[in-house]
C-alpha cells in the first residue's frame, strides 16, 4: 500500500513537473520583440537588439496578440523613446521625453537655407498664426536643425530672434549628427549634403499628440493647412 502511494506522489510530482516546463516554453514560444517605431511594419524578432532602419532598441511584446508586456506609460511608438540628448536656443540639454505633456508641431530645417526652409518656417508661423487662443497655449513648435556642426545653440537663437519665433511656445533644437539621423529616419524626412553649406530635404510637418505618438504630417510647401490645423485642435482636446 505504501508503496502504491510512493508511485502515484511520484507520478504526480512528474506531471506537475512536465506542466511547469511545458507553461515555461509556451511563454518562451510567445514572446518576441519588435521596433517601437514598427519601422518594418509587423516584424517581430526572437531575441534582444536594435532596428536595423531607426536603430532604436527592440521592444518586448507578447508576439501573439502584440500586447505591451512591459508596463510603461510611454507607448512603443512614442519618440519619448529616444534617449538622443539635444541643446536648446539656450544652450539647455534636454531629451526629447522634457517635451511631453504638450501637443507637438516638429519640423527639420537648417538656418542657412535660401529655398525651402525659410517657407517651411512661414508656414510653421502660419499654422500658429490660424490656431485659437486657447489652443496655441497647449501647443509646442520644434524647429529641429539638420545640420548641427553650422547651427549651434547661439545660431539658433539668433534665428529664432531675427524671425519673431523666440517666444515660449516655439524651442530649436541641435544634435549630434547621428542623432539627428536616427530622428529624421523616425520622422521619414530624407536629407542629404549637397555642399558644406547645402542640403537637399525632404519637406514635411509632423504632429505629435502629448504622449509622443505621431498623428499626422504635412508635406509640401504653402500647402492648405486646413487638415493639419483641425488635426491639432482635436489633439489638444483630446478627440
Amino acid at each position: 500500500m505504501k508503496n502504491i502511494k510512493f508511485v502515484i506522489i511520484l507520478c504526480l510530482g512528474l506531471l506537475s513537473f512536465t506542466s511547469c516546463d511545458s507553461n515555461k516554453q509556451k511563454q518562451k514560444d510567445e514572446i518576441a520583440y519588435q521596433c517601437p517605431m514598427k519601422c518594418e511594419g509587423e516584424k517581430t524578432f526572437n531575441s534582444k537588439g536594435s532596428c536595423s532602419v531607426c536603430n532604436m532598441d527592440l521592444k518586448l511584446i507578447s508576439s501573439k496578440d502584440t500586447s505591451v508586456i512591459e508596463s510603461n506609460e510611454i507607448s512603443e511608438s512614442s519618440i519619448f523613446n529616444l534617449t538622443s540628448e539635444w541643446k536648446t536656443e539656450e544652450a539647455e540639454t534636454i531629451l526629447l521625453e522634457d517635451l511631453k505633456g504638450k501637443t507637438l508641431v516638429m519640423v527639420m530645417i537648417y538656418t542657412t537655407c535660401k529655398a525651402a526652409c525659410p517657407r517651411l518656417v512661414a508656414d510653421m508661423r502660419n499654422i500658429e498664426k490660424k490656431l485659437p487662443n486657447n489652443i496655441v497655449n497647449e501647443v509646442s513648435f520644434v524647429m529641429i536643425s539638420i545640420d548641427p556642426e553650422t547651427d549651434t545653440p547661439q545660431r539658433l537663437k539668433e534665428f529664432a530672434i531675427e524671425n519673431f519665433m523666440d517666444g515660449e511656445q516655439w524651442t530649436f533644437l541641435q544634435g549630434t549628427v547621428p542623432n539627428v539621423r536616427e530622428f529624421a529616419n523616425v520622422l521619414a524626412v530624407k536629407y542629404k549634403q549637397i555642399s558644406p553649406m547645402d542640403f537637399s530635404h525632404s519637406n514635411i510637418i509632423s504632429v505629435f499628440n502629448p504622449k509622443g505618438e505621431l498623428v499626422h504630417q504635412q508635406e509640401g510647401l504653402g500647402v492648405d493647412n486646413k487638415e493639419t490645423i483641425a488635426k491639432i485642435i482635436k489633439t489638444v482636446n483630446n478627440e
